[in-house]
């Protein structure tokens, strides 16, 4: 392929390694899904708790911002000690590094809902549980998905990162490109793919928000 300009060497890797790509995608989309969403089962009720209980704010936020000052591959490394090679250590680092966007986006998001629509559905004789669910967490959805979309093009990368402690996924498609003689295109190959992922998935997430905002009220995250 040294011939070839980078453009048709990248034509000739997509054709004669389609199924390997896509297969690649697929598994680099869900490691980053999975990581997204066990941390949206975990961020989402924790951003509620900080929310009614202002003192465990400083704590639960503190050590979600420790988490994301360590470096990806350090996190990655040092999980890997605990979990080995493989999908686990990813999809663990994806986790940890989600939490922060959604557990602060959660908490902004309950903390932003006008008093008054609060006020006025007590008034009415609802219970707490009846607040969170009726009112405060529709209110609050679009800031949420905020978070979660701040988090899913973050956890694209580590995914991509979580390839050198045999996650796979499209990062994989680069080492192999680095390691190869005149690897330029393969790096694209892989390269490219995950750049579209990220863009692709803030894009839907985005529109997703839009139409969860309350009409009137703009959330500018």
């Amino acid at each position: 392929m040294s011939h070839m300009s980078m453009t048709q060497q990248l034509i000739y890797y997509f054709n004669h390694n389609s199924t390997y790509v896509l297969a690649q995608f697929l598994r680099h989309f869900l490691i980053s899904i999975y990581g997204v969403l066990l941390a949206a089962l975990i961020g989402i009720p924790m951003g509620i708790l900080i929310a009614k209980r202002g003192k465990l704010k400083g704590a639960v936020m503190g050590a979600a911002n420790v988490i994301q000052t360590i470096p990806s591959l350090a996190m990655i490394s040092i999980i890997m000690l605990g979990l080995g090679l493989g999908t686990k250590t990813v999809i663990a680092t994806v986790f940890l590094y989600s939490l922060l966007p959604i557990i602060g986006n959660t908490y902004t998001g309950i903390k932003s809902v006008d008093g008054d629509l609060v006020d006025a559905a007590k008034g009415m004789g609802m219970t707490n549980r009846q607040q969170l669910l009726m009112v405060e967490l529709p209110l609050s959805l679009s800031v949420i998905m905020a978070g979660i979309r701040n988090a899913l093009v973050v956890a694209v990368g580590i995914t991509a990162i979580g390839a050198f402690v045999g996650g796979g996924g499209l990062g994989d498609i680069i080492i192999r490109g680095t390691n190869a003689t005149n690897g330029g295109a393969i790096i694209l190959a892989g390269s490219i793919p995950t750049a579209f992922m990220a863009v692709v998935s803030d894009l839907i997430l985005g529109v997703i928000q839009r139409y969860l905002e309350p009409k009137g009220i703009s959330t500018n995250q």
